[in-house]
């Protein structure tokens, strides 16, 4: 298990050890590492291999919460959306959203009423807030149905949900963090004052014991297993499963505004420009039994999401018409709710210990959004164990390629393109969003594509993957094009099956 490039080698002795590499996991790895303690990051995938990069890809304040009362979760996440919008501009843009009144269900004045409140439960305002709309005149009421008369728009923003995983985990490396991917937590116990963990290379098998003082326990889906297998600990509190599905199709609407749709069951679907050439509709929330692995859509979830669109735009969708499908499965806190809809989305943090030593935290619940408040929150609860940890500094500090002047996108790729003149306008673009500043330590000193080396669909080179082998933990084909990037949606089977060799002959030379 030997470290990554630009991180230090693993040692044996750590003041914190993590257990799960999506959001939650990778945000408390950059907080605890940036006060000062010795991190080490164990996920037993690829980052954000399951429920971090199966969201919606929104960060917003949760609109549809403010009629659960969740009052404090939503201003919260407004918040942090104002915040991480400045600290990851190439990741996080702002998006309009466009929420037509449909006759019968929520009331045209509650839906007022709701957006009143979104709009003023944050303090920050640098989105434009939201006001009425006829739909009949209106460019944003073209591609819906004409029996739509009227509608709402507000703001709210898109984040590229695995990579805003990849960043925290960059950043928490850099900051001393040990990040260990494809390396599973077999087993723990209490010894002393703190925690002995054995870890295993899933590639190869080899083992090796480290200790720890405190643990997080930021597993996901597997935060119970977690707790009462690897830990042996009876836990407190309780995840519920949820399954949310999501299909993309071929574009349906001009513009970059997105859609918010009710439904007759009180749910809302969102229809939201995706890749450029498509539409990415969702999400279901289906109560889930099963083991929390990899999960996929089922055929009524599929034609339930048609279904949605089907009853508000002119453009009617069949699921012959689904280019790709994915699926994850939410650890939210049992709450007791009946509907799956109304579980809340607000993250409980239960920490255990014995004698005030050996502790570990696990995280329950949570939503992306809000990931950096919950890392914030977690470290104020690791405090009594680390009584030096220093104060909280993650709120101003921009993520790994995102120190753009004024957070200005657009400037930064227009210095870009006329820096490397040859990058084809689409491939300069993915490359400042998904990159940022760090795109340049990509394209270095080409002066052609042809510098950048062995060329695969989509814009990809072998400069490209090689660094994202190097300073990102990509290791297999699946990394890249469905994590690091959504390639795969313009990737041909020849084309990934060279990538994967590449990988294979990249890692054979190493």
């Amino acid at each position: 298990m030997a470290a990554a490039p630009g991180q230090r080698e693993p040692s044996d002795a750590y003041d914190l050890l993590i257990i799960g590499g999506g959001i939650n996991g990778t945000g408390i790895a950059r907080d605890a590492a940036g006060r000062g303690l010795s991190v080490l990051l164990a996920e037993r995938g690829d980052l954000a291999g399951f429920t971090s990069s199966s969201s919606t890809k929104l960060i917003h304040g949760g609109l549809r919460y403010l009629e659960y009362y969740e009052f404090r979760l939503v201003r919260e996440a407004l918040a942090e959306r104002e915040r991480l919008l400045r600290l990851a501009p190439h990741v996080i843009w702002p998006l309009r959203f466009v929420l037509p009144h449909d006759e019968g269900l929520r009331p045209a004045w509650m839906l007022r009423l709701g957006l009143f409140l979104y709009d003023h439960l944050a303090r920050l305002r640098t989105l434009p807030g939201s006001h009425g709309i006829d739909l009949r005149s209106s460019a944003y009421g073209a591609p819906l149905q004409k029996r739509l008369k009227r509608g709402f728009v507000y703001s709210d923003c898109w984040v590229e949900d695995s990579r805003l995983v990849v960043l925290n985990a960059m950043d928490a490396r850099e900051r001393g963090a040990t990040v260990l991917t494809r390396t599973g937590v077999v087993s723990a116990r209490r010894e002393g004052d703190g925690w002995v963990a054995t870890l295993r290379d899933e590639r190869g098998g080899a083992e090796r014991t480290v200790r720890a003082k405190a643990v997080v326990n930021a597993a996901g889906p597997w935060v119970s297993a977690t707790l009462g297998g690897t830990l042996g600990i009876n836990s407190r509190a309780a995840v519920r499963l949820i399954k949310g599905s999501h299909i993309v199709v071929k574009r349906l609407f001009e513009g970059d505004q997105a859609y918010i749709l009710q439904q007759p069951d009180k749910r809302i679907i969102f229809a939201i420009p995706y890749e450029r050439d498509f539409t990415l509709i969702g999400t279901t929330d289906v109560p889930y039994d099963g083991e929390p692995g990899p999960v996929s859509i089922s055929a009524e979830e599929t034609d339930y999401l048609c279904g949605c669109i089907n009853r508000s735009f002119d453009t009617k969708i069949t699921p012959a018409d689904v280019v790709w499908s994915y699926s994850g499965v939410r650890p939210l806190y049992d709450d007791a709710a009946e509907n799956a809809s109304a579980v809340t989305r607000d993250y409980v943090l239960d920490v255990e210990d014995q004698g005030g030593q050996a502790a570990v935290l696990s995280v329950f619940g949570g939503k992306i959004t809000t990931y950096r408040r919950l890392a914030e929150h977690a470290l104020e609860k690791l405090k009594p164990y680390f009584p030096h940890l220093r104060k909280a500094w993650t709120g101003n500090a921009v993520l790994p390629g995102g120190a753009m002047k004024d957070a200005d996108f657009d400037q930064f790729l227009a210095k870009l393109k006329a820096e490397k003149p040859f990058l084809p306008d689409e491939t300069a673009r993915r490359l400042a969003r998904a990159y940022g500043t760090r795109a340049r330590d990509i394209v270095g000193t080409a002066q052609s594509m042809a510098d950048l080396g062995e060329a695969f669909d989509g814009g990809l080179t072998a400069a490209e993957v090689d660094y994202l082998r190097t300073e990102e933990w990509a290791v297999t084909a699946d990394d890249i094009l469905w994590r690091r990037s959504k390639l795969g949606l313009r990737t041909s089977p020849e084309s990934a099956a060279r990538l994967a060799a590449y990988l294979d002959r990249r890692a054979e030379a190493a």
